[in-house]
Formats: structure tokens, C-alpha cells, sequence
């Protein structure tokens, strides 16, 4: 009946009269009591309306709709009053400021008691509504129209209306300032000093909703204007500290508390807390203790280890950037480890999204997901002494000391989890304050992790994290034996906790012991990766992800540790039985794709008995990915498909490409589509993180696999040649832009050693668009050092075309190529443009005393081919002959470096 409704031409007439009027017909013998509940239904569908086709509604119907929305935010009932501010704020993002250019003058009007008649239900639906339209359109709301911003007016009414007798209109009137103050908008600039003088008289205000906003417009001004909060931050310690012990009022404490995190990422508003310590950490110790409320949701933790997960409480997964490929071997280090994962506290992206674009609206967070995962006063708290302690170190512990030693062993258990919580948080910023008292701390939190409370045993997890680094780097075998492997063993035993959220805390605490620990790990592994096996025996899905993490992170410090038989017998079956059971379109694949990448670069050969249907699996996936694009490409409506499945498959068939080395040629020899046929694909894909790694596997391919790429490089340069090309980064995205140029040119400077002579019929190309990234100083150094080693590397086969442009690339190529650490690809980008000094010798000019120095930091005994060498001493000799007086040329250069060509060359 409803979908038959809808499609009726006046649908949002009889939707506006519904909501709009407090009394219906009597026939339609609807119950007093059901109109409130069918007014908010109308009011609902309307916004619905409005937001998919107010365009298409006729104009008269478009005037009814406005007309009446206003009249509703006079009704004396709140629940309408916010209803018609919703469907105002659609109104204003579907049509427009000038779709409606009396709305505002209206609203401000009615807000301000303009009229002196106004009822206190229109004030406060007049400003509820326009603070929706502040949040959600202020981009538009500070253009230039005909020479007028509508902010100009709306700023000046704004901070008046603070001052109403009514506190939700003094809120809201707040709140609208806020919305703006992250744009720095001019007329928010020009008016700084009235709306400080005005934070100042609202700051007790007897709203806790003002008070609360007042909170907030400091905190936006830390980071707008922070030399404006400075001279004030004696009188705004105190108020924060007085607002964040508001115990009936959690959001005020909140944002109170935010204060001290915004202030810590500035500088010189940090370091001015300095004298205030001592009122600061007392309120955030304990704002870090659960409430009442927390604590009866909390108290005694099921065992819920053996029940599964609900769909809900699996965040959706995102494959992890992968960092571009080192100028000077190719290699990806990044690590991308769990990010804030296990923490017991997470930072929270703190600003609102200032970019929505107009008739996009920021939806509201969810509030039916667990109270664990949200932003919370408690984990603010535990954050913003993070960031004292690393600013004050020491002074921060003295006065946190007291604290641990009352509640480290208090009786009630939320008292001993705050203070562990407050014990990790003061890690970073205080080990060396802290360090004395460890050896008496870390045994007694190990022996925590037994708690009969689950949420401590949680916390204690964290904290043991936190600090793995001292643990690890202990240099006597006692004090290791003593601590270090007490605190391994204990995490590790926890990871098989009975408690869903022990075994992910512990589990995030373990990779962060593996981050710090590293090669130490290795003589342990034997005992590790039995427990992770168990662990893929009995971690529902959710907790797999992170132990997923655990293992490549193992894989990454330990390598060649793992190359162990006995080893690879019993974590490849576990791996492979879940590898198995995940299916092709699920997310869960894309930690698992990472984690084998680490993985199969541990084992290298070893594991090549798993590859075979690894690889295959892979190559299905992105086959399927790029055949469902195009579907959706051409039907539209269609959901394209997720591209993180590419980049994870091609990541995955990088590594294996690389450890396998010649037996992956067999199978991309048998692949079908054809290999390098789906790679071109990728390779021209709309997405950056795809072409960065298909350029990687491009790369790899070119190093490892070459006779097998070789004959479909035709079609293939033509694309790499289109990529480098700047201006082809969008604006919006210039970081991950020059990832994809940097891996494009590290993968032309690998095809072009292999292809050597085959080149020339890319060399023009090449080289103007190589040079143009290479003279380019907005280009970050690897892109312009891996620009530089591909144009020497061009050189090895394709001197003679290289030879005519030399007086133009060989200045900037030494420039950047000097800086670069010594490698195999060093030199044979040197190689290559020796051989092109020695077509074109006079070419050199003023760059010859500068090349010469070059030649004399490349030391003979890091050259690591003959022919290096050789060409360095061929170029020398040739010089030698050409100068007229070689030695008083030579004099130029410093004395060392004249020794050095003498010795090493022989001149």
C-alpha cells in the first residue's frame, strides 16, 4: 500500500498535510493517541521524499512543503519541532540557499524573538532547525553570492541569540557557532574577540548543554587559534578540570576532556600546561575508573568463547596501503600492523568531516553497537595522559605514582583496571621513570592476567604491551628468564582465554611484543606457533582477524626463523584449513591475503608446496573482480565490486613471485586469462592502491620472471609510459598518486635492465616523461630517485638514444642519484649513465667537476660489478685524454677526492 502510495504525483502534499496538522479528519477515525506516532511516520517518508527527488516536485507543491515545515516548528510538541528541522535542513541541501532565500531571515527572526511575541517552542524549533542547517550545509553557507555570504548576516544574529532567556536555544546557538569554527571562515575570524568575550560569560551557564558546547568551542579554537586560547589557559584549566569531574553529565566531562588531547598535538599550548600538572592528572586518574553503569554491564564477563559471532560485531575490513617501492631496492617495508587495535583506548577522528559535499549529510554513529567500541570519557581520559606523559615524562609518573600504589591491588575491580589502564598509558612518555619500578610491577601484572574479572584481564593484557619494549631489549639472560619470557608466556596463554575480548586483547598485545622484540622471538617459536594454531582452532571469526595479524607480524621480524620444518608442518595446515573455508567474496580474505604475503616471503622456497593453489585462487579473484566491474560498468545501478579484493590478490602473487623466483614462471605460463593479460587490466584500473600494486607486480615480474613478461611488453609499456605522467595525480589524492608514479618507475627502471636494447623503441617517451618527474620538486625524493635509477638503468641498453639529451637530465640525475644508499640498482643506473657520458663526453659542461665527485663517493670497494668499475675508469681515462690539463682540472675537486680517483682509477 505504501510503495502504491508513493507513486502517487501528490504524495508529498498528503505526507506535508499529515504532518503538519495536530488534527485529522474524524472519518479517518484515527485515535488521539496514534497521531503523534502517524505525524512522525509522515514526517519521516517526507524527508525521504525530499532528499531522492525535491527536483522533480512541482513548484507549488515545493512552496506547500515550506510553508508548512515552518508552521511545525511552532508545535508544542519537541518531537515534531525536530522532525520539521530535519526535513528544512534536506530542503536547504536539495534546492539550495536561493531555493529559499527567506528561510534563514525567518529563522534568525524566530530564534531571536525579533517580533517580541514569540513562543518558546518557535525560538527552539527555529533554532534547532537552523543548527541542523549550520552542521550540515555551512561549505554553502560561506559562498559568495552576488558579493554576500550568507554567514556575514548569520554570525552576528548567532552570538546574540546566545544570550536568549532559553537554554536549549543558547545551546543551539552555540553549537551553530561550532559548526563553522573549524573552516575559519572570514567572518568568524573578524568576530574571534566578541565570541571569546561571549564563551566567557556562557561558561556557567546553569545549561549543562551550553556549558557543554562551551567545552567544545575551545577545543576548535586549540586548533584555529591557539595563540587566542593561550593567554587565558590558567582560568581554562580550572574550568575543564571543574567541567570533567561532572559526574551527572558524561558528554560535558567528554568534552572537558578533550580539552587536554587537542592541546597536547599543539606545542606550545602543551608545554604551557607544565605548571598545572598536578591539578590535570588527578582528573584524568579518575575519569579513567568505570562508572556505575558500566560497571553493572561489565561485572562478571561470560565465558563467551565458544559462541559465534553475530554479523554485527564484524567491523567491515579494508586492505592496508601498501607503501610505495624503496628508490634504492624495491622492497616494501611497511608493516601495516593493527593500527589502534587492543588499545585501551582508541584516539577517535576528533573533528567532524568538514568536507561533505552539498546535499550530503553526516549520519549519526550508530548507537547500537557495543559501548566498548565507542568513544567514551574513560578512554579520553586515558589518552590525554598518554600524551602529558610523553610531553613531561617524569612529572607526570611522580604524581601517578600515588595512585598506582592505592589501587594497583584495590579490592573493588574497577579500581585495579583503571589503574593498570592508567599504568599503559604512561608507558611511552615515562619508561624511564617508570623502568625502576618494574621489576616489581611486571611480575604482579602477569600474575593479574588470572583475575577472575574479565575486563582486567583485558586491560592487563594491554598494558603488558605497552611495555614489551622494556622487556625484550633486557640484555641479561636472568633478567629475560625473569621477565621477558614470563610476560611472552602469559600474553600467549591469555590469547586462548575464555573471554572473546581477553583473547583479542592479549592477541594485539602478542603482535605488539613482536613488534619490539623482533629476531629475539626466534628461539621461541617452537612454542608461539603452537599456540596459534590452537588459537585457529578456537577463535571465532571476528578474533581470527587480529591473529591473523600475529602471525605476519611473527612472519616479518623471526623470517628464516620460521623456515623450520617442524614449524611449517603445523602453522601451514592451519592456515590453509581456514584459507579453505573462507569464501572468495568475503572480507575476512583480506587479512588473510596479507597475512600469507609475510608469510610466503618468511618461507620463500619452502613455500612453494602451498603455492600452486594459492596462486591459482588469486588469479580467480581478480579475474572475477575486473569481469563484475565491467558488468557494472555497463548496467548502471549495479554495485561495483570491492577493489580491496585486487589489491590483496595482487600483493599476495608479488610475494610469491619473489619467493619462488623461477618455478612461479610455470605458473603464470599456465594461468588462464592469461597472467600479464589481467595484470594490464589492473594496471589501468581507476583506483590508485590497485595500480600501485599492480606496478609492484609488475616490478617483480620484470626482476623474477622476466622471459615470461617479456613477450607481452608491447602492450604493456604503452600503459606504464601513459602512468608516468604527474598530472594524471588527482588533487585530492596526491599521496597515494605519487605512490602509483613511484612504482611505475621502479618497475620501468626493472623492465628496462632486463630488456636492455629492446628499449629503443620506448626511449623518447620515456625519458620526457622521466625528466619531468625528475626536475619536479613537489615529487617526493623516492619518486625522483626511482625516476633517476630507471633513466640510468634506460641507459645500460639505450645509450646511443639517451646520448643527444644528456646537457639536459645529467644535472638533476646527480643531484638525486648522490644521496641514494649503494646498491645493485645504484650502480647500474650509474652504468647506464656512463655509457651515455662516453656517446656524448662534451655533453657534461659545467656538470663534469660535479660528476667527478660522484664518481669518488661511489667507493671501489662498494662497486659490485666489474662493469661498473670499469665504465667509471673508462670515463675517467677518456677525460684524462680530452682535458688539455687534466691535473689542474682535477685540483679543483677537495684533496680527498682527487686521492680517491687516483688510487681507485689508477690516473
Amino acid at each position: 500500500m505504501l510503495t502504491q502510495a508513493k507513486s502517487s504525483p501528490d504524495i508529498t502534499n498528503y505526507l506535508t498535510y499529515i504532518f503538519s496538522n495536530r488534527q485529522l479528519p474524524t472519518e479517518l477515525n484515527i485515535r488521539a493517541e496514534d497521531i503523534q506516532t502517524i505525524r512522525s511516520a509522515a514526517a519521516i517518508n517526507l524527508k525521504n521524499s525530499v532528499k531522492t527527488s525535491y527536483r522533480t516536485i512541482p513548484e507549488a507543491s515545493q512552496g506547500y512543503i515550506r510553508s508548512s515545515v515552518l508552521h511545525c516548528l511552532e508545535d508544542p510538541t519537541s518531537q515534531i519541532r525536530n522532525f520539521a528541522g530535519n526535513v528544512i535542513t534536506e530542503i536547504v541541501q536539495r534546492g539550495g540557499i536561493l531555493g529559499w532565500p527567506e528561510l534563514l531571515p525567518q529563522l534568525l527572526s524566530l530564534a531571536g524573538n525579533d517580533s517580541g511575541n514569540t513562543s518558546p517552542e518557535a525560538q527552539e524549533g527555529a533554532m534547532g532547525a537552523l543548527s541542523k542547517v549550520c552542521e550540515d550545509s555551512k561549505k554553502i553557507l560561506d559562498k559568495d553570492y552576488q558579493g554576500q555570504r550568507p554567514l556575514d548576516v548569520i554570525l552576528p544574529k548567532l552570538l546574540n541569540i546566545t544570550t536568549s532567556p532559553i537554554a536549549r536555544v543558547r545551546a543551539y546557538a552555540l553549537a551553530s557557532i561550532n559548526s563553522f569554527i573549524p573552516q575559519k571562515p572570514q567572518a568568524l575570524i573578524i568576530s574571534l574577540d566578541s565570541l571569546l568575550a561571549r564563551l566567557f560569560q556562557l561558561a556557567n551557564d546553569p545549561s549543562d548543554d551550553v556549558r557543554r558546547n562551551v567545552c567544545r568551542s575551545f577545543v576548535q579554537l586549540v586548533d584555529v587559534r591557539p595563540d587566542k586560547v593561550l593567554p587565558h589557559i590558567e582560568g581554562l584549566v580550572d574550568y575543564m578540570v571543574v567541567q570533567q569531574r561532572s559526574t551527572e553529565d558524561s558528554e560535558l566531562a567528554l568534552e572537558a576532556a578533550e580539552f587536554w588531547l587537542c592541546i597536547g598535538e599543539n606545542d606550545e599550548l602543551c608545554a604551557s600546561l607544565g605548571p598545572y600538572l598536578d591539578k590535570i592528572v588527578p582528573v584524568l586518574l579518575e575519569s579513567m575508573v568505570y562508572s556505575e553503569e558500566d560497571v553493572l554491564r561489565l561485572e562478571g564477563g561470560a565465558d563467551d568463547a565458544n559462541e559465534e559471532d553475530r554479523a554485527e560485531d564484524l567491523k567491515p575490513q579494508f586492505a592496508k596501503s601498501k607503501s610505495a617501492r624503496i628508490a634504492t631496492n624495491g622492497q616494501d617495508h611497511s608493516v601495516g600492523l593493527n593500527g589502534d587495535c587492543g588499545k585501551g583506548y582508541d584516539l577517535a577522528v576528533m573533528n567532524e568531516d568538514d568536507d561533505l559535499s552539498e546535499g550530503e549529510i553526516e549520519e549519526d554513529d550508530d548507537e547500537s553497537g557495543d559501548p566498548e567500541d565507542r568513544w567514551s570519557l574513560r578512554k579520553c581520559s586515558a589518552a590525554a595522559l598518554d600524551v602529558l606523559a610523553s610531553v613531561f615524562h617524569e612529572p607526570v609518573f611522580a604524581i601517578t605514582l600515588p595512585y598506582l600504589k592505592e589501587n594497583l591491588r584495590h579490592s573493588d575491580w574497577p579500581n585495579r583496571e583503571a589503574a593498570v589502564l592508567a599504568l599503559g598509558a604512561v608507558a611511552d612518555g615515562c619508561l624511564d621513570a617508570v623502568t625502576p619500578h618494574l621489576p616489581d610491577l611486571v611480575p604482579y601484572l602477569i600474575s593479574m592476567l588470572l583475575d577472575m574479572e574479565p575486563v582486567v584481564r583485558q586491560i592487563t593484557c594491554w598494558s603488558l604491551g605497552r611495555y614489551s619494549t622494556w622487556a625484550s631489549h633486557l640484555k641479561d639472560p636472568n633478567d629475560k628468564a625473569q621477565y621477558f619470557v614470563p610476560m611472552m608466556e602469559g600474553i600467549l596463554n591469555k590469547m586462548l582465554d575464555n573471554n572473546k575480548r581477553v583473547q583479542e586483547a592479549a592477541a594485539s598485545a602478542f603482535a605488539n611484543l613482536e613488534e619490539k622484540a623482533t629476531k629475539e622471538l626466534t628461539p621461541y617459536c617452537e612454542f608461539i606457533i603452537p599456540q596459534f594454531v590452537r588459537c585457529f582452532a578456537k577463535y571465532k571469526d571476528k578474533n581470527m582477524f587480529i591473529l591473523y595479524d600475529c602471525v605476519q607480524t611473527l612472519a616479518e621480524h623471526v623470517g628464516p626463523g620460521l623456515r623450520r620444518q617442524d614449524l611449517i608442518d603445523l602453522l601451514m595446515p592451519a592456515i590453509i584449513q581456514r584459507w579453505n573455508k573462507v569464501s572468495d567474496q568475503s572480507r575476512e580474505l583480506f587479512p588473510l591475503l596479507e597475512c600469507l604475503s609475510f608469510v610466503a616471503t618468511a618461507l620463500r622456497e619452502d613455500f612453494a608446496p602451498f603455492a600452486v593453489p594459492i596462486f591459482t585462487r588469486c588469479v580467480r579473484i581478480i579475474h572475477q573482480n575486473l569481469e563484475e566491474y565491467l558488468v557494472a560498468v555497463n548496467n548502471h545501478g549495479m554495485d561495483k565490486p570491492d577493489k580491496d579484493f585486487l589489491v590483496t590478490s595482487l600483493d599476495l602473487l608479488s610475494a610469491i613471485v619473489q619467493v619462488l623466483e623461477d618455478q612461479s614462471g610455470a605458473l603464470v605460463a599456465t594461468t588462464q586469462p592469461r597472467f600479464f593479460d589481467l595484470l594490464m587490466f589492473c594496471m589501468e584500473d581507476p583506483r590508485n592502491d590497485v595500480r600501485q600494486s599492480s606496478y609492484a607486480l609488475l616490478g617483480d615480474s620484470a626482476i623474477h620472471i622476466f622471459p615470461h613478461l617479456q613477450p607481452f611488453l608491447p602492450s604493456l609499456m604503452p600503459v606504464l609510459i601513459q602512468q608516468l605522467d604527474l598530472d594524471s595525480i588527482p588533487d585530492d589524492e596526491p599521496a597515494t598518486g605519487f605512490s602509483v608514479i613511484n612504482n611505475a618507475c621502479w618497475s620501468c627502471g626493472e623492465i628496462a635492465i632486463n630488456h636492455l636494447q629492446d628499449m629503443a623503441p620506448y626511449v623518447e617517451e620515456l625519458y620526457q616523461r622521466l625528466l619531468i618527474i625528475l626536475c619536479n620538486v613537489e615529487s617526493p625524493s623516492s619518486v625522483n630517485e626511482n625516476a633517476a635509477i630507471a633513466l640510468g638503468r634506460l641507459g645500460v641498453g639505450c645509450f646511443e638514444e639517451l646520448a643527444p639529451h644528456l646537457a639536459e637530465f645529467a644535472k638533476p640525475f646527480l643531484q638525486i642519484i648522490e644521496p641514494i644508499d649503494t646498491t645493485d640498482e645504484k650502480g647500474q643506473a650509474f652504468l647506464g649513465f656512463n655509457c651515455t657520458v662516453e656517446r656524448n663526453p662534451q655533453a657534461m659542461g659545467e656538470c663534469l667537476l660535479d660528476y667527478f665527485k660522484a664518481i669518488a663517493a661511489y667507493r671501489k670497494r662498494a662497486i659490485r660489478g666489474e662493469s661498473v668499475y670499469n665504465s667509471f675508469q673508462r670515463v675517467l681515462v677518456g677525460y684524462k685524454a680530452l682535458i688539455p690539463d687534466f691535473d689542474a682540472f682535477l685540483s679543483q675537486l677537495p684533496v680527498e677526492d682527487q686521492q680517491t680517483l687516483r688510487t681507485d682509477y689508477e690516473l
